[in-house]
């Protein structure tokens, strides 16, 4: 269980971040190698309630793919494709708890973004539960949709988790990302659906996976995240008091 319990005590690192910057009135934003800190990021929201009672946690999991796969249902095996599933309780139950997340996120907490590469049967899965989805043209538009889900979120859980992989954008502002996919939202985009999304109260952490270090040499993958987290910030401003 090497990689996997690394992986889960790295998790569980984070989770202990982010349960302590929301304990003091901090937002959290996670600069993440890839996906699979999703379950950290989660934890930490989950424990962070002084009281030590487990917060219902809803994510909005923005990815050019579903990461809804199970070792069943993988067509590479690649665990960074399973981090969604893992977290709601269908696969890998270890790993989840070695990563702190004690309680599974109910499929109906969760919203896919911007998925439009599924595997066949990882589709299935989705399908199956039933998983709310937004499509790249909702963030473009910032349609009622997304509101509406945020409303949603926003009622049903305690707190929301917005979770970015980079490969979501346009391939044109990730050019070093293996895992680009076309039809992406710009990141000025996302930027301004991020902002809509964080004036609601609950959005409580914020999340980008998958900068391609080593593979930008113009930066403009850095900008793409830099003009995502300007976007969160304007959002938190623009609450009310």
């Amino acid at each position: 269980y090497g990689e996997r319990r690394r992986l889960g005590m790295a998790n569980t690192h984070l989770a202990d971040i982010v349960a302590g910057n929301e304990q003091q009135g901090y937002l959290s934003v996670g600069l993440l190698a890839n996906c699979s800190s999703l379950m950290g990021m989660l934890a930490g929201l989950q424990q962070s309630d002084p009281s030590g009672r487990p917060l219902r946690v809803g994510l909005v999991f923005i990815d050019a793919h579903g990461d809804f796969n199970t070792p069943e249902t993988s067509l590479s095996g690649m665990l960074g494709g399973m981090p969604v599933a893992v977290s709601a309780g269908l696969a890998l139950w270890r790993l989840r708890e070695w990563s702190g997340l004690e309680e599974p996120i109910p499929t109906g907490h969760i919203v896919l973004g911007a998925a439009r590469d599924l595997d066949p049967l990882e589709r299935d899965l989705v399908e199956e539960h039933e998983l709310a989805r937004l499509s790249t043209d909702d963030f473009r538009q910032r349609s009622p949709r997304m509101h509406a889900e945020m409303e949603r979120l926003s009622r049903e859980t305690d707190i929301i988790y917005v979770h970015i992989d980079m490969d979501a954008l346009t391939p044109e502002e990730v050019s070093g990302h293996g895992l680009t996919v076309a039809d992406g939202p710009t990141s000025k985009e996302m930027a301004k659906a991020l902002e809509m999304m964080f004036e609601h109260p609950s959005a409580g952490a914020f999340g980008i996976a998958s900068y391609p270090a080593g593979k930008d040499p113009d930066g403009r993958s850095l900008k793409a995240v830099y003009n995502m987290v300007e976007g969160v910030i304007k959002g938190l401003k623009n609450r009310e008091p």
